[in-house]
């Protein structure tokens, strides 16, 4: 993205809120926070079943934590001090604001928010 090489960034999600936040696979967030900050656009691609419109914000989707031993050993060899605290996410959430638009079969949802979403899965 620096050497202006990338023209787009699309990923998944596995959850998407009323408003357009969307929960991916660890490390989204960050491809989309250098997406804004490069000039990049960054979409998601996801089928319209991925929208869980009970959840308001991403701030409610519920994360799945990861077995600390995945990140606190290498095979059969402990690497973090016994009694360190591990947190393994296995998502993080990217806002509605940094998501250009959300691509579904039923379309695309530019600028994602309450009002287009609800509009889109009409």
């Amino acid at each position: 993205m620096k050497q202006g090489k990338v023209n787009a960034v699309i990923t998944g999600a596995d959850r998407i809120a009323a408003n357009g936040d969307a929960a991916n696979k660890i490390g989204t967030y960050s491809l989309s926070i250098l997406a804004r900050e490069h000039g990049v656009p960054f979409y998601i691609a996801a089928p319209s079943s991925t929208f869980d419109l009970s959840i308001k914000s991403g701030a409610e989707i519920p994360i799945e934590q990861r077995p600390a031993d995945e990140v606190a050993s290498f095979g059969d060899r402990r690497t973090a001090p016994e009694g360190v605290d591990i947190y393994n996410p296995a998502f993080d959430v990217t806002e509605a604001r940094d998501i250009t638009a959300i691509i579904t079969e039923k379309g695309v949802i530019e600028n994602p928010n309450a009002e287009s979403i609800c509009e889109h899965l009409r």
